[in-house]
């Protein structure tokens, strides 16, 4: 996890670690929800993605919730092509800390997933969760349609003005279309399942999304 020093920095595409070709090997279910990993999944679910800080505590928030199918971790809006977490650490690659989920909208709407992710952790930090410091702790929604990019916009505005009316700084949340997504090393995946009293450094603001 990453500690406190000066302010991290996006490398440029051209500053970025090489990567490679090989894609990370994962396993093929699920430790917790016991559903695919990787796909293919039932036709009628959806896509998110989202990073809210260290990606072990943030799984786990999705992975709770009810019509949720699957998560996994990975890296994502970043240059370096299949990381290692070693180099996503270093700042070299410009990649976060992602979690994508896949869920059932007939069980649990997009913008459910929405509150839960301004709920869990602190979207006015830039490149920092708490004590976590990176590049890769930085506040991201990816969408994967026109609809979720309008509904993060809405409910990223709507937060906003909760957090000012409680004196609190502008969001540095970036929203963007979802880039690739990058698997993480096998033993990330659903870390705090298999690791109870594992490393969470997610902390909310405190202030509820207006319902």
């Amino acid at each position: 996890m990453g500690l406190f020093g000066k302010t991290p920095v996006m490398p440029s595409a051209e500053q970025a670690l090489p990567g490679r070709s090989d894609v990370m090997p994962v396993a093929a279910r699920h430790y917790v929800l016991d559903a695919s990993l990787a796909g293919p999944f039932p036709q009628h679910m959806e896509m998110a993605m989202f990073g809210l800080g260290c990606f072990w505590g943030a799984e786990r928030k999705f992975w709770q919730l009810s019509g949720v199918h699957s998560t996994a971790v990975g890296y994502a809006a970043g240059f370096t092509p299949n990381p290692s977490y070693q180099e996503v650490c270093s700042g070299m690659t410009g990649h976060n800390e992602v979690v994508r989920v896949v869920f059932d909208p007939e069980q649990i709407s997009y913008r459910e997933l929405l509150q839960t992710f301004w709920e869990s952790h602190n979207p006015t930090q830039g490149m920092r969760q708490g004590n976590d410091v990176g590049t890769q702790y930085r506040s991201g929604i990816y969408t994967y349609s026109e609809e979720q990019q309008a509904l993060a916009e809405e409910t990223l505005a709507n937060y906003q003005r909760a957090l000012k009316a409680k004196g609190l700084p502008a969001i540095t949340t970036e929203v963007i279309t979802a880039p690739e997504f990058y698997f993480a090393e096998d033993y990330h995946q659903q870390y705090l399942a298999k690791n109870p009293g594992g490393y969470c450094g997610l902390g909310g603001t405190g202030v509820c999304y207006p319902n």
